[in-house]
């Protein structure tokens, strides 16, 4: 190839390029994760029905619907328990009050929620809490909880009580749950956040020394050892899911800071509590070995914040976490209690949200949490709404867990009902999971759109069904509508069309 053809193929795909991240600031970008936390332990379940609960967590995922959202992280495991039948875990106490007991009327709360979700569009990613085995708050333990089966495998700290890393049949039977869930439930990803050793406590130190002098294999610096157990949990955790379903993304949301920069030279300029020194947690390692499929650290800071300045830390986490996507985790009631430093009668959300769409290595936004959002507090919703999340947006792709579309689907028509038209098509043949289509993107563009499938706000419907109901339209009215595939991990298809001119 000639120099000038070099060139001129270089200036086309820059040109592309500048198109794509200009239509981004304009319209979102057209593949981001959105999603929210919903957690069980603040408690939010007890006292109410099981049709309560449900209309409660209808209204959440109706409000973050419109909202944009397409993910929800469903807190399923607190304490050693489960938010969902299981034959190793007891019922949980924040959902029925009573530890091991069952809810009355019977229901499955992670089936219920993995239904709802994938009917509205989103990914349902499950939420557990690894070694947590009791909160701080007294409970009544049910007989078949482990604290109860195996008290030697647990310490006591502060009042918390946590499964000890350092076991290998506690990672074993953590693992077991994990499967558990992985095999039975038709889940998106699997989820942990940064409870893994304890946070510290002054004065107080991890009840360990006896399993360190016993399994310290070959390790002579306790802290090292401690980084290693958790670092055989992770990447076997991974591996397990993967061998189970592929298609299954494990993801991690750690606490915001890795290291200071007095601990580590390629620390963030901060003075915080660390995830490597003090929770054990080396998170750079996970990310750069591919262990993990995302990171979401939570940067729960303010711009501006002292210690832990919420621009120097999305910027930090950008520049070094950048083999698998990163999303932000976003707390919305510190983000709208904050004046933004550069315009002090506005909240932080539209600074934050501007770092998100400028630093290239950030592929999301998790909230913190989905009911605040859904509350709409300090109009938050309400700009994601109508200005962030405006527009769909598919999921970030992950080609290490599979790079190839799937076929173009067939047979696209539109019929003429009682109730309007409606475009039928027929799924594309594949034989592995990779190549089967798991859900269809349906664009439509004006008579005189170029067809740019780049384009989100070309996107009417992210559906699981084969067809789509068209709206009505005037007489005369011209579209071209246009299908794809997607597979499980979100890679599309080439594009089908059909035009359209909608009679009286």
């Amino acid at each position: 190839m000639n120099l000038l053809l070099r060139a001129c193929l270089l200036a086309v795909g820059l040109a592309c390029l500048l198109q794509i991240n200009v239509m981004a600031q304009q319209t979102g970008p057209k593949r981001e994760f959105r999603g929210a936390w919903m957690q069980c332990v603040n408690g939010m379940y007890l006292g109410k029905s099981t049709g309560q609960i449900q209309q409660m967590l209808t209204t959440q995922l109706d409000a973050l619907e419109k909202d944009g959202a397409n993910a929800i992280i469903f807190q399923v495991r607190g304490e050693c328990d489960a938010l969902y039948p299981s034959q190793i875990e007891p019922w949980s106490r924040y959902l029925t009050g009573v530890q091991g007991k069952a809810p009355s009327p019977y229901w499955d709360p992670m089936q219920w929620m993995i239904e709802q979700c994938h009917k509205r569009g989103m990914e349902f990613h499950a939420w557990i809490n690894p070694y947590r085995a009791r909160m701080k708050t007294p409970t009544t333990l049910a007989p078949n909880h482990i604290l109860r089966r195996h008290p030697e495998r647990a310490f006591e700290y502060g009042g918390l009580y946590v499964l000890n890393p350092g076991l290998k049949e506690n990672r074993e039977y953590i693992l077991s749950v994990v499967e558990d869930i992985v095999r039975r439930y038709d889940i998106d990803g699997m989820h942990i956040d940064d409870y893994f050793y304890p946070y510290p406590e002054a004065g107080l130190a991890i009840p360990d020394d006896r399993e360190f002098q016993l399994y310290n294999n070959g390790f002579r610096n306790k802290d090292d050892w401690r980084r290693d157990n958790v670092n055989v949990f992770i990447k076997e955790m991974g591996e397990r899911i993967h061998r189970l379903k592929p298609w299954v993304k494990f993801g991690v949301a750690p606490f915001g800071i890795y290291r200071n920069k007095k601990s580590s030279p390629i620390g963030s300029d901060t003075n915080g509590l660390q995830n490597y020194d003090q929770l054990y947690a080396d998170v750079m390692l996970w990310v750069n070995n591919g262990w993990v499929d995302y990171c979401v650290p939570q940067l729960y800071w303010q711009i501006g914040h002292k210690l832990a300045d919420y621009e120097t830390l999305i910027k930090w986490w950008n520049r070094h976490v950048a083999n698998r996507p990163l999303f932000i985790g976003e707390s919305i009631e510190n983000t709208v209690a904050n004046a933004d430093p550069a315009r002090p009668g506005t909240h932080q959300q539209a600074a934050k949200m501007a770092l998100h769409r400028q630093l290239p290595h950030v592929h999301g936004t998790v909230l913190w949490y989905a009911k605040v959002a859904a509350d709409d507090l300090g109009g938050y919703g309400t700009q994601l709404r109508n200005v962030y999340w405006k527009y769909p947006a598919l999921q970030p792709s992950m080609p290490f867990l599979d790079a190839k579309a799937p076929k173009k689907v067939k047979h696209l028509k539109s019929v003429l009902t009682s109730d309007g038209y409606v475009l039928f098509w027929t799924e594309p043949k594949g034989k592995q999971w990779g190549d089967k289509a798991h859900r269809y993107v349906v664009y439509r563009f004006g008579k005189s759109d170029k067809i740019n499938l780049n384009d989100p706000s070309k996107i009417v419907k992210i559906t699981s069904e084969t067809f789509y109901r068209l709206p009505l339209e005037a007489p005369g009215t011209k579209y071209t509508y246009v299908v794809t595939a997607l597979d499980r991990v979100g890679n599309e298809s080439k594009g089908s069309k059909r035009k359209m001119e909608f009679g009286s």
